[in-house]
């Protein structure tokens, strides 16, 4: 392992932050807001009596519940800037991962209940309580339908499935899950009785679904298209950093208005041949000034690996800028950054940004693959308070490994981690083991 150690010290590149929306309120939310749709529930039933009756009333207030957490996770995947910027992108994709496996549970324990206490009620079977149910109840079909594609996006959205899926596949697979919506909410509001003559809570339906539509139309269809009429991005250079890797530099009008931060990512959509149909997300290799932005890209993928094509003048599509990794959460006034091969490109903005004293591990598997070398080397002259430790060596070696020998004061640091997710996990077991608090350490993953 190398160091460097700064000798001339400037001021540090600041960049003025946006206010950002705190984890907790989203949170608290959607919690009261899954506590007024049991309300609805308890205040429509007046009474249950027999098992046919409880089966039913537990398939009515968790197709509730399901179909409010629909809604939410729609809205949590719907780029709203406070929340991409406050909560994060990556723990906003855990809470949509999670509130998809809850939602899946909710809505089939729903199907097996309803059929269930309709059949006891009956007193037929469940098998032809099933099909009386989908071929003759009203909207019955559509809500099949819906529970058969959530199924199916749940199915992709597994870790073994999504190892073997291209990103764009499973990016687009998703889209399926606003059409289960449109006929959830249908069959909600057609057989649902709780909405049956209540104005109020049908009124309150139609908000909660129409509100996130809106959201997702203004956030995530139409705010990449005023983002590059204002803007008007396009590449101006592409440059080989090292075998696999480019940086993409990128020109346009009033960038300054982007206030995009260190740190912080976009989702780019380069309209080039074959390129134009995907927008995937990259981080700010480099502060962002009125000039221009820099992205930085391995080729991990046919879309990645594609982008060594790109000729200079290409317009681009951006969204963004999203992420909660900036210099926005640390407060110690000293900062260690760890980064693992290509996740370098947050970093290495953050290194040069970052105000305090900053400290940056880097690893990678062989030197050649040590992006950004003489930049970071450059930083750390410059700043005077920066000292940089470059190592190449396999992921299997102990990268943090007399760690607290060289940073004594490591548990009063702030951690901005990121790398392969094997690294990144190794990273913050070590950091936690050393007593570093957990609302210290810092990362972000764009892993799907």
């Amino acid at each position: 392992m190398t160091a460097t150690h700064g000798t001339v010290r400037r001021a540090a590149v600041t960049t003025r932050p946006r206010r950002r929306v705190r984890p907790s309120l989203p949170l608290a939310g959607i919690v009261a807001g899954a506590g007024a749709v049991i309300a609805l529930w308890w205040l429509g039933t007046p009474s249950v009596s027999g098992l046919d009756g409880w089966l039913t009333e537990a398939g009515r207030v968790t197709g509730l519940l399901s179909g409010y957490g629909l809604a939410v996770l729609l809205g949590l995947m719907a780029r709203v800037p406070a929340l991409e910027r406050g909560v994060g992108s990556d723990r906003l994709a855990r809470w949509h991962a999670m509130g998809g496996r809850y939602v899946i549970g909710l809505v089939t324990a729903h199907a097996l209940t309803i059929v269930w206490g309709y059949a006891v009620a009956d007193r037929i079977g469940v098998v032809d309580e099933t099909v009386t149910m989908v071929l003759s109840f009203p909207d019955v079909l559509k809500a099949t339908v819906a529970l058969l594609l959530l199924l199916g996006v749940g199915l992709v959205s597994a870790r073994a499935a999504r190892r073997r899926l291209r990103y764009e596949t499973w990016f687009y697979l998703h889209f399926y899950t606003y059409l289960a919506a449109w006929l959830a909410f249908g069959h909600q509001l057609a057989t649902g009785a709780q909405f049956t003559g209540d104005r109020l809570a049908q009124l309150a339906w139609y908000a909660l679904y129409l509100g996130v539509a809106a959201l997702l139309v203004w956030y995530r269809f139409l705010g990449p298209v005023r983002l590059w009429a204002r803007h008007r991005l396009r590449v101006s250079q592409v440059s080989t950093d090292a075998p696999g890797v480019v940086s993409i530099y990128l020109t346009g009008r009033g960038l300054r208005r982007l206030r995009a931060e260190p740190g912080q990512f976009f989702r780019w959509r380069f309209l080039a041949r074959g390129l134009w149909w995907s927008a995937n997300p990259y981080s700010l290799s480099a502060p962002p000034n009125a000039g221009g932005l820099r992205i930085t890209v391995k080729a991990l993928g046919d879309h990645s690996a594609a982008l060594t094509g790109l000729r200079p003048g290409t317009p681009v599509i951006a969204e963004g800028p999203y992420g909660g990794f900036t210099a926005r959460p640390g407060r110690s006034g000293k900062s260690l950054l760890i980064a693992g091969g290509v996740g370098i490109t947050p970093l290495r903005a953050l290194f040069e940004t970052l105000p305090g004293r900053v400290t940056l591990l880097y690893r990678a598997r062989t030197t050649a693959e040590l992006l950004f070398k003489d930049e970071l080397e450059e930083i750390v002259r410059a700043r005077g308070d920066a000292t940089l430790y470059c190592s190449a060596g396999p992921r299997s070696q102990n990268l943090f490994e007399g760690l607290e020998r060289l940073l004594p004061d490591l548990r009063e640091h702030d951690v901005y981690v990121c790398g392969p997710h094997e690294m990144t996990q190794a990273a913050i077991r070590a950091m936690r083991s050393a007593g570093v608090p957990r609302g210290r350490i810092h990362h972000e993953s764009f892993e799907f």
